[in-house]
């Protein structure tokens, strides 16, 4: 039996990356899965035809996760499509990294836009449905930066800093309805954006990690998949550090 077998998934984000690897692995783990991008309509296109030929159905949704409205025009077309939302994995997110004294008010205001505020947008749009329901996994990807910080990338620890703390109040305001809210925060992934890097940038992150390798799309996946299955039911409000051990 598959963990997630005909668990009706939303993902943000999810035609590259992180997101990609967590849509991949949940519809290996026999989740039907809507996933958003913003661009590269044609790579979404193809991920969703080729994961659909598993035996699940996976449909990609051209949706700015940032927009209250666009957003809940979302979860309605999801909901027409599915029937039904079992998990929300909220993952949308980007990156305008500076020092403080250089930093502009817009990029501060569009790293807080697209990585906290549409958080609160999907969840709130999901809520009513969950509450319904009774059930409910929401899945909230953080960073390790939100918890220890970073410098030349206070916008982006503001809002991942931000998002742990929504999370463990909607766990608390969401729980007696057997709705679960989990946080993930990952340390070095490697991924297309990582790849950009230089070598010598990469090995000192490596040399810097106790397991002395970069993460992969797939270990945050796997993790989700134990956040989004039954395996993990008695688990709300929690971050885990999935680092390789950067953060102790």
């Amino acid at each position: 039996m598959k963990l997630l077998q005909n668990k009706v998934a939303v993902i943000t984000g999810g035609s590259r990356g992180i997101g990609k690897g967590i849509v991949e692995v949940f519809a290996k783990q026999g989740a039907h899965v809507a996933f958003t991008y913003n661009s590269s309509s044609e790579a979404a296109q193809a991920l969703a035809s080729e994961l659909s030929a598993l035996g699940t159905t996976v449909r990609a949704y051209k949706s700015n996760a940032a927009s209250f409205e666009q957003s809940q025009e979302l979860v309605d077309q999801v909901l027409a499509d599915f029937g039904s939302i079992d998990i929300l994995i909220n993952n949308a997110g980007i990156t305008k990294d500076n020092l403080l004294m250089r930093i502009s008010e817009d990029d501060f205001d569009q790293v807080i836009e697209v990585n906290l505020k549409s958080v609160f947008n999907m969840t709130k749009a999901v809520q009513r449905t969950m509450l319904k329901q009774r059930h409910g996994s929401i899945i909230n990807m953080s960073s390790i930066v939100g918890v220890q910080g970073n410098a030349g990338q206070t916008n982006y620890a503001a809002s991942k800093a931000g998002i742990i703390g929504f999370s463990k109040s909607v766990a608390l305001e969401l729980g007696s309805r057997n709705i679960r809210c989990n946080v993930i925060a990952p340390g070095f992934i490697e991924t297309e954006m990582t790849a950009k890097l230089d070598e010598e940038t990469v090995k000192s992150w490596r040399d810097g990690i106790p397991l002395k390798r970069g993460g992969t799309p797939q270990d945050i996946a796997n993790t989700c998949v134990y956040l989004g299955s039954d395996l993990s039911s008695y688990m709300t409000g929690q971050v885990l550090h999935i680092d390789g051990g950067m953060y102790t």
